[in-house]
């Protein structure tokens, strides 16, 4: 399915190595994103480039969105000179984290413009971006899907989650929520052992070989923590944003979520103390704060 001619919109950190493994596949892939720079050193690499999100559409069969928040979503798709507005492609791929309701109204204003939506958000990070290895949760018709499959699968793993657009967007949400809260508990742990006297590295050690372990114990913590580097790829800001979408879902269908509200608190405190595009791992500084001690692997503290 080479074939296909692809459009890109949105080439930062997650859209620009996903334009990469699309153009090393054999794609021929245009790009769009207001920040030139990086629009450029795409060209350079093969990709062609479009003015505004219409003339992307025209130029492609399938287009790609991978875009920060739900109102840029909403702009690119739905505002002057947007996809909707263009003439070509059929069918838009939205990776972005928008939640469900903006995905449901992307959905129909796009429909109405005869466009179909395959709701498709993205999991795995910088990292799985680059190695293809994301996990895509896919909601729009099993049609759609096995048009669409060939491609996802240059970028990760696609799962069907269902038929509606907004059911990938409220996997997506759940999921990241349960990602942030096991990074938050880990790093109030880990400022706890530090400050009873216990080495991080170990209490890491002794936690990943029992019950405890979770994907922050096994990755975050022992690269992006322990190690002082603070460089995961993903921003408090963000993954607030992410936090608050759950949640808004949760409150309109009345499920109490105790746990995910005293998470959303410590990522607002974090990004007020650090600012929306500190990295994620970061989330452990305010709680340093507060207890006086810093978390430092063996390697770190030189």
């Amino acid at each position: 399915m080479t074939n296909f001619k692809l459009g890109f919109a949105g080439v930062g950190r997650m859209g620009t190595p996903m334009v990469r493994r699309l153009i090393a596949a054999g794609y021929t892939v245009t790009v769009y994103d207001t920040n030139t720079v990086t629009v450029s050193a795409l060209a350079k690499e093969g990709a062609g480039r479009a003015a505004t999100p219409a003339e992307l559409m025209s130029l492609s069969d399938v287009v790609l969105l991978s875009l920060p928040t739900p109102e840029i979503v909403h702009a690119v798709a739905l505002g002057p000179n947007g996809l909707a507005s263009g003439k070509g492609a059929k069918i838009v791929v939205d990776l972005s984290t928008t939640g469900p309701r903006t995905e449901r109204q992307l959905a129909e204003g796009l429909k109405a413009a005869g466009i179909t939506t395959v709701d498709c958000p993205v999991s795995g990070g910088v990292g799985g971006a680059e190695k293809g290895t994301l996990a895509m949760m896919v909601a729009c018709e099993m049609s759609v899907m096995e048009t669409v499959r060939p491609i996802l699968e240059v970028l990760g793993k696609p799962i069907h989650v269902g038929a509606e657009p907004g059911m990938g967007q409220m996997m997506k949400v759940i999921n990241n929520l349960m990602s942030v809260t096991a990074l938050s508990i880990a790093s109030e742990a880990l400022v706890l052992g530090t400050k009873a006297g216990l080495d991080p590295d170990v209490l890491i050690e002794v936690v990943n070989s029992g019950s405890g372990s979770s994907n922050a114990t096994m990755t975050k913590i022992p690269k992006f923590v322990l190690t002082r580097s603070f460089d995961f790829g993903f921003s408090i800001g963000l993954s607030a944003k992410d936090i608050r979408l759950c949640l808004e879902e949760s409150d309109a269908l009345g499920v109490p979520m105790i746990v995910g509200g005293a998470v959303r608190q410590l990522l607002t405190v974090a990004k007020g103390d650090l600012g929306a595009d500190a990295d994620l791992t970061e989330i452990i500084k305010p709680i340093e704060d507060w207890a006086g001690v810093i978390v430092a692997g063996d390697k770190a503290r030189g």
